[in-house]
């Protein structure tokens, strides 16, 4: 299994990325809030999961290790493949995807493209015990308890302000949650200005 990819990235398309690996370029499926933390040029390093088919072998990469975990426990679900798996996680951050599976969030999970309403019953019940418990303060956030982070109201806000439906920046900010999370994890506090333009990037390429 190949776990991680490092290098240059060489190349930048709606849904994959590649990286020159010892002087071969490796492409690599990510979804579009992976992709907006990459630059062509700059080195990057990304956590990836093999998948084989008897016809292909392809790569998928994640900002996060978190995302590569959950993109495996998906798939465990009857009915999704890597390509539903990896959309799941375009829409929805893990921790996302993990309270709507614990809250049984129907609406939420049929906001994926592919998974309608059966689907989305079979992923919780499949799901239930298997993704974990979110952390308390996205919990929290997610159910109103709690004010979200600030950069998710001033990134849709200037989305908003820029002429965008409140329907788009509401999936454009979806989509920059892994790489704010991915800046938290690493102990940084997220930008709002570099989040902004990643949503756009995000937008413009849909």
């Amino acid at each position: 299994m190949i776990a991680s990819v490092a290098g240059e990235v060489t190349a930048i398309a709606p849904d994959a990325a590649v990286i020159e690996v010892g002087g071969v370029g490796i492409l690599v499926h990510c979804t579009p809030g992976t992709l907006a933390s990459l630059r062509v040029g700059e080195a990057a390093r990304l956590a990836t999961a093999l998948v084989v088919r008897e016809e292909s072998l392809t790569l998928y990469g994640f900002a996060a290790e978190d995302e590569r975990v959950v993109f495996e426990l998906l798939q465990t679900a009857s009915g999704v493949g890597p390509r539903i798996a990896l959309a799941m996680l375009a829409v929805h951050t893990p921790n996302a995807l993990r309270v709507a599976v614990a809250g049984a969030d129907l609406k939420a999970l049929t906001m994926v493209p592919g998974i309608g309403q059966k689907g989305a019953q079979r992923i919780v019940l499949e799901l239930k015990d298997k993704l974990g418990t979110p952390d308390e303060a996205v919990n929290a956030a997610l159910n109103g308890k709690a004010k979200p982070p600030a950069w998710r109201e001033q990134v849709h806000s200037g989305l908003v302000g820029l002429g965008y439906s409140a329907k788009d920046a509401d999936e454009a900010v979806a989509v920059v949650g892994a790489e704010a999370d991915a800046e938290v994890a690493a102990g940084r506090a997220p930008q709002v200005a570099a989040l902004l333009k990643a949503a756009l990037r995000a937008l413009s390429v849909r």
